[in-house]
C-alpha cells in the first residue's frame, strides 16, 4: 500500500498517544532556533537571519499540523516547501530596505498562500486534484482553525499560569522562575512546547473537534438570519437613496464593505455545510442563506466602485494596486455566489456554491503565491501612472503629492521625483527637489486638498504686505489645525528677533506666531513658523466671520473683535 493510500476519512484518524510530546519537542526546539537566530547578542535581523527565522517558524508549524503516525513523508516535503516559501518571502522584504514601499504586503501573501494550501494539501489535492473531495477540505479548514486558536489560547493561559507561579515563588525569594522568564531563550521555547502540546492533543480529538465544528457552523447559521435582514434593508437603502449616500457616510467604504462581505461569505459557508444532507431543513436558515449569497456581489461591486473612484480621483499607489486585488477575489467569489442560485434555477444551488468554493481557493492560492514572488513592482507601475496624471493636466502642479513619490513609492517613486526635477518646468522642479531633499515625511498629499481649500477660503488677510500674505497662507495650507473655522491674520509688526509677528483670530482663540519675513516662502513655511504664545481662550464672542477684528493701543496692545477685547495684552 502506498503512503497516498493510508489517508483517512476526516475525523476517523487513530489517536497517537506520542504526538502531543512530539509536537512539544519539534516546536520547542524550532522556537529556541529562532531564538538563537534571531537575537545573538543584539545582531541586526539581516535578510539571512530573516530568511532563517521564517523558515523555522512556519515550517515546523506546517509540519505540526499535517503530520500523522502513517504519514511523514508527504507532510515533511509540505513542510520544506513552506519554509523555503516564507524563507524567501522574509529574504525578499529585509533586503528591500527603502526601494520598495509594500514589503509587508508580500507577506502577508505569502501566509494567505500557505493558509490556502494547507487544508488543500491536508485533503489530498497535490494527488487528487479536482477529484479531491470538498467534505475533506471542508472539514480541514475548520479543524485547522479551531485546533489553532485552541492552541494559542492554551499558550496564553500557560503563560499566566507561569507568571503566577513566578510571583508565588517570589514572595518566598525563590527567584528561579522569574529569572527564566526573563531568558529569551526560554520564552521561545516555552511558547513552542505549550502550542505544540496543546495542538498535538486537539488533533488526536478530530472526531471530538469535528462535533465542535457542527456546533461552531449552527451558531454561524442562526447568526446568518439577523445579518440577511440587515444586509437586505442596507442594499435597499442604497439603492433608494444613491450610491453617493454611502460615500457621504465613511471616508473608507472599501474595507467596511469586504468585512460585511467576508462576514456574509462565512455565514453561508456556515449554513451551506459539506453537503446537502448537513444542511438544516429549517427555512429560515436556507433563506438567509440565500439572501446572503447574492449580497456579496453587490456588496463586492460596491467596494470596487468606491476603489475605482479613488484611484479616478487620486492615481495609483502600491496600497490601492493591493486593494484592487482583494477587490477583485471579493468580486470573483460575489459573482460565483450570486451565479449559484439563478443557474438551474435555484435547483442544487448550495452545490454550486462548494464547487465553486474550491476552484476559488486554488485560484486565490496560486495568485497570492505569484503576488509574493518578486515579478511586480507596484511602486513602478503607481509612479508611472502618477507622472502620467501630472504631465497630462489631470492633476495640477500644486494639488500633486510630490511626497507620496519621496516617501510611498519606493526607489522607482524616487527616480520619478528625480527626472520632475530635472524637468523643464521650474514650479514642478522645485517642488520635486523640495521633496527629494525631504528629511521627513510632513504628510502635505492631494487627498487632503479639499479640506485645506476650506481652511484657505476660512482665512482674512487684514494686512497688505505680499511677502508675508504669502508666508501666511503658505502657513495655513499646511497645517491641519489652522483656520478650520473663520479666522483672521493680523500683522503685529517687527519682534526683537527680526522676525515679523502675526496674530491669528480663529473663533475666540487668538494665537501668535513669528515669520522669517527674509526667507524664500515655500510649503515648508508651516515649520519655519515657531508658535511664540499659547491660545487663549476668549468668551465672547465666539466668532471672528464678519466681525471687525483690530488692534488698539492700551497700556499694552491686544486684539479686540467688534469693540471687545480678545485674548491676552502683548507687546
Amino acid at each position: 500500500m502506498s503512503e497516498g493510500e493510508t489517508d483517512q476519512a476526516p475525523g476517523t484518524q487513530a489517536d497517537w498517544p506520542l504526538r502531543p510530546w512530539m509536537l512539544a519537542a519539534l516546536l520547542a526546539l524550532a522556537g529556541l532556533a529562532v531564538h538563537f537566530v534571531t537575537d545573538p547578542a543584539g545582531a541586526d535581523l539581516v535578510p539571512w537571519r530573516a530568511a532563517l527565522a521564517a523558515a523555522l517558524v512556519f515550517g515546523p508549524l506546517a509540519f505540526a499540523f499535517t503530520l500523522d503516525r502513517a504519514r511523514w513523508k508527504e507532510p515533511l516535503v509540505f513542510a520544506g516547501v513552506v519554509a523555503l516559501v516564507m524563507a524567501g518571502i522574509a529574504w525578499r522584504a529585509s533586503s528591500a530596505g527603502e526601494r520598495h514601499a509594500d514589503q509587508a504586503f508580500w507577506v502577508a501573501a505569502g501566509l494567505v498562500a500557505i493558509t490556502l494550501a494547507l487544508p488543500l494539501f491536508q485533503a489530498g489535492f497535490h494527488r487528487l486534484r479536482w477529484r479531491t473531495a470538498y467534505d475533506r477540505t471542508h472539514f480541514h479548514v475548520w479543524t485547522d482553525a479551531i485546533s489553532g486558536a485552541g492552541a494559542l489560547v492554551f499558550t496564553g493561559v500557560s503563560w499566566l499560569l507561569l507568571l503566577l507561579l513566578a510571583a508565588l515563588f517570589s514572595a518566598i525569594d525563590i527567584d528561579l522562575i522569574e529569572d527564566l522568564i526573563d531568558e529569551g531563550w526560554f520564552g521561545w521555547s516555552f511558547s513552542g512546547a505549550a502550542f505544540g502540546a496543546a495542538l498535538g492533543v486537539l488533533r488526536n480529538q478530530l472526531k471530538i473537534i469535528g462535533t465542535l465544528q457542527s456546533v461552531v457552523m449552527l451558531v454561524f447559521s442562526i447568526i446568518a438570519v439577523p445579518l440577511a435582514v440587515a444586509l437586505a434593508i442596507f442594499l435597499l437603502a442604497v439603492l433608494a437613496s444613491g450610491i453617493a449616500v454611502l460615500w457621504n457616510a465613511t471616508e473608507s467604504p472599501t474595507p467596511l464593505l469586504l468585512s460585511v462581505a467576508v462576514a456574509g461569505f462565512v455565514l453561508v459557508n456556515a449554513v451551506v455545510r459539506n453537503a446537502d444532507h448537513e444542511v438544516s431543513g429549517n427555512r429560515a436558515l436556507r433563506w438567509a442563506a440565500l439572501v446572503l449569497a447574492l449580497a456579496i456581489f453587490p456588496l463586492a461591486l460596491l467596494a470596487a466602485i468606491s476603489t475605482g473612484t479613488r484611484i479616478a480621483e487620486y492615481g495609483l499607489s502600491p496600497e490601492r494596486l493591493w486593494g484592487i486585488v482583494a477587490v477583485a477575489v471579493a468580486v470573483a467569489y460575489g459573482v460565483a455566489y450570486f451565479v449559484a442560485p439563478i443557474r438551474g434555477r435555484m435547483a442544487g444551488w448550495m452545490e454550486r456554491v462548494r464547487s465553486a468554493n474550491m476552484h476559488l481557493a486554488v485560484a486565490t492560492c496560486v495568485l497570492a503565491f505569484i503576488l509574493a514572488l518578486p515579478l511586480f513592482d507596484f511602486g513602478a507601475i503607481s509612479a508611472r501612472n502618477q507622472l502620467a496624471r501630472l504631465e497630462s493636466g489631470k492633476v495640477a502642479v500644486d494639488e500633486f503629492d510630490f511626497d507620496a513619490l519621496r516617501w510611498d513609492f519606493g526607489d522607482a517613486g524616487r527616480a520619478a521625483l528625480a527626472r520632475l526635477a530635472e524637468g523643464n518646468d521650474p514650479d514642478i522642479a522645485d517642488l520635486a527637489n523640495e521633496a527629494l531633499e525631504a528629511e521627513i515625511r510632513t504628510y502635505r498629499n492631494a487627498e487632503r486638498s479639499d479640506e485645506r481649500d476650506s481652511r484657505l477660503a476660512n482665512l482674512r488677510l487684514q494686512f497688505e504686505d505680499a511677502a508675508l500674505q504669502e508666508l501666511v497662507i503658505q502657513h495655513v495650507r499646511a497645517s491641519a489645525w489652522r483656520c478650520n473655522a473663520p479666522c483672521v491674520a493680523l500683522d503685529l509688526g517687527m519682534g526683537e528677533n527680526g522676525k515679523r509677528m502675526v496674530a491669528l483670530v480663529e473663533g475666540g482663540r487668538v494665537a501668535q506666531e513669528e515669520f522669517d519675513i527674509s526667507g524664500p516662502a515655500d510649503e515648508d513655511a508651516a515649520e519655519r513658523a515657531v508658535e511664540v504664545a499659547t491660545l487663549n481662550e476668549v468668551p465672547e464672542p465666539d466668532q471672528s466671520e464678519g466681525s471687525t477684528v483690530e488692534i488698539r493701543e492700551w497700556t499694552g496692545r491686544r486684539i479686540y473683535i467688534d469693540g471687545k477685547p480678545a485674548g491676552q495684552p502683548f507687546k
